[in-house]
C-alpha cells in the first residue's frame, strides 16, 4: 500500500470487515464509466459502485448545478426552503407512483428507512413491522433490525416488533412457489391480529441476490397488506430511479406503496440524499398529528439541487428507456455466459439490474460459500472471484453467493461487452472449483 492506503488503514474504520483485512486502494481519478487507482490503472465501474453511481462519474452538468447552489449559498436550516428543495419536492410527488406526494428528506437511505418505520407506527398506532430474511434496509439500530442477511446478527437484540417472512427467491424456495411465501405472509397477519403496522420489502432485492419477483407477486402483497390493515413500505433505495428500466421498480407492476424510501439514484451519488414519500392519507394525517423527525441536514440545499439536476439529466437523455433496452441486452449476454460456465448457477435480473449468482453443483445448487461467511471471517470464493474481475480491470460487488452487475444508466453496449470479458474471465476460474 501506498502512504495514502497505510494512512487510511490506520485511522479510519473499513466498512464491514475485520480491520485487519482492510487494504483500502487510491482512487484519483474518475470519468464515465471508469474510475482510475494511483498506481494508474483504469477499472470499468461495473456495478455502480454500490449500485448508486447511475450517471457514472464526473458529469459535468450535474457538477455545474451543485457549484451554482454553492455560489448561492452551500446550507440553511431545514426550517427554511430553498428553490431547489420546493421543487424537487413537486417532482418527487410527479414521478413516483400514484398518490405518493410529500417527502421528508434525510442524509442517506438507512435514515430514509428509519423514518419510513416511525412514520408507520406513528401513522396506525401499531408496532410490529415485517420484513424479509433475504433483505438488507440499513445499518442503523432500526434499519438493521429490518435487515435480514448476515449483518443484522451482530446487532441483534436490535429494537423490538420486527417479523420476518420468507423472500421470492424462486431459484431457492423451499415453497414450491413463491407466490406460497404470500399465503405466509398471510398467515403471519392474521396470527399477529391487528397489531402490525407495514410490511416492508425491497420490490427487488438488492444486495441480498437480485430477487426478482413474479409479475403477480407485489400487487397481491398489496392487497393482503391492506386487508389485514398493514401498510406497504417500497425500500427503493437500490431499484430506483432508473436502475430496473422504470423509474421505480414498483413501477414495473404498476403497485403504489403507502410509503416509499428512495436514495442513492436521487443524486447519482454525487452527494449523500434520501426520501421518505408518503400517500396523501398519511401526509394529511400529521396536519393535526406532531411530526417528530428532524435532521440537521433534511434538505440540505446542495444535496437536493444536485438530485433536481440529476432527475431532469434522466429525462433529458432519456436514460431510464435505455436501461431497459441496454438492460435486455445485458441479460442475453450473461445468459450466454452461463451456457458456457458450469459454475453459473443462475442469471436474473431486470433493467441494468443483474444477478449472476455461482455454484459447485448446479444439480443439487451447493453454494460455493458458507451462509454468512463475510461476518464470520471464513475464505470466500465470491471475494476471490470479484478480486480477479478487479486485477482484469472490471470492478464488480458481490454478495451472499452473487455477482451484482448493475453499471452506469450511461454506459454503451459496448462497455458492456468489455465489462462481460472481465466477468468471463473471473468465472473461467471459478470453473475450476466446480465438483
Amino acid at each position: 500500500m501506498n502512504e495514502i492506503e497505510q494512512m487510511d488503514q490506520q485511522y479510519v474504520f473499513g466498512t464491514w470487515s475485520f480491520q485487519k483485512n482492510v487494504h483500502p486502494k487510491q482512487i484519483v481519478a474518475a470519468e464515465g464509466v471508469y474510475f482510475t487507482d494511483a498506481e494508474g490503472r483504469r477499472y470499468l465501474d461495473f456495478s455502480s459502485q454500490l449500485m448508486c453511481s447511475q450517471l457514472g462519474h464526473k458529469n459535468e452538468r450535474l457538477n455545474r448545478a451543485i457549484q451554482a447552489q454553492a455560489s448561492k449559498f452551500a446550507y440553511i436550516a431545514p426550517g427554511f426552503t430553498c428553490e431547489a428543495r420546493a421543487k424537487l419536492g413537486k417532482k418527487l410527488a410527479e414521478i413516483t407512483p400514484g398518490d405518493l406526494c410529500k417527502t421528508f428528506f434525510s442524509p442517506g437511505g438507512t435514515e430514509a428507512i428509519e423514518a419510513a418505520l416511525m412514520i408507520a407506527r406513528w401513522f396506525t398506532g401499531k408496532q410490529k413491522i415485517i420484513s424479509r430474511y433475504r433483505s438488507y434496509h440499513g445499518s442503523t439500530c432500526g434499519s438493521i433490525a429490518l435487515t435480514g442477511d448476515p449483518r443484522r446478527w451482530a446487532t441483534e437484540p436490535a429494537i423490538p416488533g420486527i417479523l420476518k417472512a420468507p423472500d421470492p427467491y424462486e431459484y431457492r424456495t423451499v415453497f414450491g412457489s413463491v407466490m406460497k411465501t404470500l399465503d405466509y405472509i398471510d398467515e403471519m397477519l392474521t396470527l399477529e391480529g391487528d397489531t402490525v403496522a407495514a410490511v416492508i420489502v425491497e420490490p427487488v432485492v438488492g444486495s441480498n441476490g437480485i430477487l426478482v419477483p413474479p409479475p403477480e407477486y407485489l400487487p397481491e402483497l398489496l392487497r393482503i397488506c391492506h386487508k389485514h390493515g398493514a401498510l406497504l413500505i417500497a425500500d427503493e433505495v437500490m431499484s430506483g430511479f432508473g436502475r430496473c428500466g422504470e423509474w421505480f421498480a414498483c413501477d414495473l407492476w404498476e403497485v403504489v406503496p403507502d410509503i416509499m424510501a428512495v436514495a442513492k439514484g436521487i443524486t447519482a451519488a454525487y452527494l449523500p440524499l434520501a426520501g421518505t414519500i408518503v400517500n396523501e392519507e398519511i401526509a394529511a394525517h400529521f396536519n393535526d398529528n406532531f411530526f417528530n423527525l428532524g435532521h440537521t441536514y433534511s434538505g440540505h440545499p446542495m444535496t437536493v439541487a444536485a438530485a433536481l439536476e440529476t432527475i431532469q439529466i434522466y429525462e433529458d437523455e432519456q436514460l431510464i428507456p435505455a436501461a431497459k433496452r441496454k438492460g435486455n441486452y445485458l441479460l442475453d449476454k450473461l445468459r450466454q455466459l452461463q451456457a458456457r460456465h458450469p459454475c453459473v448457477g443462475e442469471v436474473r435480473g431486470v433493467g441494468l439490474f443483474c444477478g449472476v449468482e455461482l455454484v459447485k453443483d448446479r444439480k443439487t445448487k451447493e453454494p460455493f460459500d458458507e451462509y454468512g461467511v463475510k461476518v464470520k471471517g471464513g475464505p470466500s470464493v465470491l471475494a476471490q472471484a470479484t478480486g480477479k474481475a478487479l486485477a482484469g480491470g472490471v470492478y464488480m460487488v458481490g454478495m451472499i453467493n452473487t455477482l451484482i452487475i448493475a453499471p452506469p444508466l450511461i454506459i454503451s453496449e459496448a462497455q458492456i461487452d468489455e465489462g462481460l470479458r472481465g466477468l468471463d474471465q473471473a468465472l473461467s476460474w471459478v470453473d475450476t472449483l466446480v465438483d
